[in-house]
């Protein structure tokens, strides 16, 4: 598998969204939004990720979920993580109503790639309370991966999920989606890693790390992914490579800010405050840095 070719065509086939040094962008990914049971890796960060996300609804950020948002390798039926999560989609639903929502599709959400199961669950959904159809996100566009072009230097942020440079996950995706949907989703549960996972498998991670890192170079571009669960954030002297991290960390959630013209790789966690109390905050793993100095 050339990773070089496949992240040449998806490049060249991704949406064009025009930015300057006023937008601001949320950048999350790997939420693995499930159905609430005990193999539901999202359900123990939902208040943490509920809360970030009213944090940024609230300051005006627009949201990019950067692949695998939901978790349907594992669960047969979108209907059942939107039920299990309707907090989430109503606020979701809230960034799409206001035009700053930004979907794109992973490996674990790669039925997303096709406008029909998009059409048919997307768009709206049954309320159970109201007895109909309500909508949900009605006309959303799906996309393998975007670009952010800024409006005046025209310097460009390629954004993808990341899967593209794992060949089990990306050409073979249907394999590992049955596999996963009917055995690694209960070994799971009892504490079996699944191998073919790069969020598990430090040797996987850094080579699909160092295929990302070459292309970058030899195309001069600054790239954000997810899929490693791995965050990132280049020092100097690095090439452009970020990594959101994930939403299904343990004790934390990672993404993403690109805001005024800066960027920072932030985590939001649960922490203990002098008084006992417990209280959702945000804290910058690095900068705010410049953009333009990575573009």
């Amino acid at each position: 598998m050339n990773t070089s070719k496949i992240l040449d065509r998806v490049y060249k086939n991704a949406k064009v969204i025009k930015f300057n040094d006023d937008s601001k962008y949320i950048l999350f990914s790997d939420i693995h939004r499930g159905d609430n049971s005990l193999s539901d890796d999202f359900a123990h960060n939902q208040n943490i990720y509920c809360y970030a996300l009213n944090y940024y609804f609230n300051k005006g950020y627009s949201y990019i979920e950067v692949g695998d948002g939901d978790e349907l390798w594992e669960h047969n039926k979108f209907d059942h993580l939107r039920f299990a999560h309707s907090d989430i989609y109503c606020l979701l639903k809230k960034f799409y109503d206001k035009n700053r929502f930004i979907m794109l599709y992973g490996n674990h959400n790669m039925s997303f790639k096709y406008e029909r199961y998009v059409r048919k669950n997307l768009d709206y959904f049954y309320d159970e309370y109201e007895e109909k159809k309500q909508e949900l996100f009605k006309g959303i566009n799906v996309h393998e991966a975007i670009i952010l072009k800024h409006e005046k230097t025209e310097k460009e942020i390629f954004i993808t999920h990341g899967h593209q440079g794992d060949f089990i996950n990306y050409q073979i995706w249907f394999i590992m989606k049955f596999i996963s949907r009917y055995i690694w989703r209960f070994l799971n549960i009892i504490g079996f890693r699944n191998p073919a996972s790069p969020a598990k498998n430090r040797i996987k991670r850094h080579k699909i790390e160092k295929a990302y890192s070459k292309w970058i170079e030899n195309n001069k571009k600054m790239m954000i992914i997810g899929h490693t669960h791995r965050p990132k954030f280049p020092h100097n002297g690095e090439s452009s490579y970020f990594n959101t991290g994930c939403c299904v960390h343990p004790r934390n959630i990672t993404g993403i800010e690109i805001y005024c013209g800066m960027i920072s790789l932030i985590e939001w966690r649960i922490r203990p405050k002098e008084d006992g109390t417990l209280k959702i905050s945000k804290k910058n793993i690095r900068g705010p840095f410049k953009v333009d100095d990575y573009m």
